[in-house]
C-alpha cells in the first residue's frame, strides 16, 4: 500500500471546550447511510485525560472538508463507582435498521493498578446523534483471560455471525519505574450483537521487546481479511502493524506491509498510531492519531494503489 497524506483533518485546539480540551482518540469513521458524509466518532479528552465520546462529520467526496463537530458529548462519562466513571474511547460502531449500536471502552481507577478497561454498549435511535447505554455493566466485563483488560474494537457481520475482535491485559510492563499496559489481542463470536461469553481464541500476541498490541480494527475484501493495530515496545516505540488472514482466526502478521509512516515534522513526526479505515466508493482512507496518543487531533490518508478493492 502507499498512501498520500491529508493531513490533520481534525485539529482539537480548534474544538476546545472544558469538556473537550484536546484530543481525538482512536478516531472510527462510518459512511452515513445518504452516501454524503463521513462521520468520524472519537474520544475527546478534559484537562484531566477523562474522555468522552464526540464526533465530527466530513465531506465524503473530500474529507479534508469538516461540515460540523458535536457541541456536546455523544456518550458521556458513566455514573460514579460504574466501569466506566472515569473516561471513555471508542470502540467501534455497527448500524442495523437504523439503530447505530456504539461499542466503547470504560476506564475506572482502582487503587491497586493503573486502571481497569472493559466494554459497554450504547444505542442510538437518532441517526448516531445521541446514545443511551443500554446497561451500567459492561458487555465485555472482567474474566480469567483479561483481568484488567477486555477491550472490543471492531464487530462485523461475518459467517451469519458476529466476529468481535478486543484486546485483553493481564499484567502492567514497568519502563522506568512507571506501570504500562500489557495486552495482546482475541476474538470472540456470537449470534446476538448485545451479548457475549465466554473466552475468546488469540489472534495476535506480542513479539519479542512488545508488551502491547491492540486496537484490532479488522476489514475484508473478498474472502480475504486485514487487520490493521497498533504495537508497542519496551524501548518506546508505538506504531502500527497489520495482519492477513483467510479465516478471521489465523493470522500472519505483516507489519512491513503497514507503509503509513510517521511525517519528517509536525503532529505524526513521532507516531501513528489506532488507524481505522473506511472505503468511500472507489476510494479506500486511513484515519488515524499522531504524536502523544491523539492529542492534536485526528488525521486522514488516502491509498494510492489497489482503490478496486472495496472494504467492509
Amino acid at each position: 500500500m502507499s498512501w498520500n497524506k491529508l493531513g490533520l483533518v481534525y485539529d482539537a485546539k480548534l474544538y476546545e471546550k472544558g469538556w473537550a480540551a484536546n484530543s481525538a482518540l482512536t478516531p472510527t469513521p462510518i459512511l452515513l447511510e445518504n452516501k454524503e458524509v463521513i462521520r468520524v466518532y472519537f474520544s475527546a479528552r478534559d484537562r484531566e485525560g477523562v474522555g468522552r465520546i464526540r464526533y465530527a462529520d466530513l465531506l465524503a467526496e473530500d474529507p479534508t472538508k469538516l461540515i460540523h463537530v458535536a457541541e456536546t458529548p455523544v456518550l458521556d462519562i458513566g455514573e460514579q463507582g460504574m466501569f466506566d466513571d472515569n473516561g471513555v474511547i471508542m470502540g467501534d460502531i455497527l448500524v442495523e435498521n437504523n439503530v447505530f449500536i456504539m461499542y466503547y471502552v470504560g476506564f475506572q481507577l482502582v487503587n491497586k493498578a493503573k486502571f481497569l478497561a472493559y466494554s459497554g454498549v450504547a444505542i442510538s435511535e437518532d441517526a448516531g446523534l445521541s446514545f443511551k447505554r443500554i446497561s451500567k455493566t459492561p458487555l465485555l466485563d472482567r474474566h480469567d483471560e483479561g483481568l484488567y483488560i477486555r477491550a472490543i474494537h471492531r464487530v462485523l457481520q461475518d459467517k451469519g455471525k458476529y466476529s468481535f475482535w478486543y484486546s485483553v491485559g493481564n499484567r502492567w510492563q514497568y519502563i522506568d519505574g512507571k506501570p504500562f499496559p500489557s495486552y495482546y489481542i482475541k476474538k470472540l463470536t456470537s449470534h446476538d450483537p448485545l451479548k457475549l461469553s465466554g473466552e475468546g481464541m488469540t489472534c495476535i500476541s506480542c513479539k519479542s521487546k512488545e508488551y502491547r498490541i491492540g486496537r484490532p480494527r479488522v476489514y475484508i475484501h473478498s474472502q480475504a481479511y486485514e487487520m490493521f493495530y497498533t504495537k508497542g515496545s519496551i524501548d518506546g516505540e508505538y506504531m502500527p502493524g497489520m495482519a492477513v488472514s483467510q479465516d478471521g482466526d489465523n493470522w500472519l502478521r505483516q507489519d512491513e506491509g503497514f507503509t503509513l509512516q510517521p511525517s519528517q515534522e509536525g503532529w505524526d513526526s513521532n507516531t501513528v498510531c489506532y488507524p481505522s479505515f473506511l472505503s468511500v466508493g472507489s476510494k479506500n482512507y486511513m484515519f488515524y492519531n499522531g504524536n502523544n496518543m491523539g492529542l492534536d487531533g485526528f488525521g486522514c490518508a488516502e491509498q494510492l494503489n489497489e482503490t478496486n478493492k472495496i472494504y467492509r
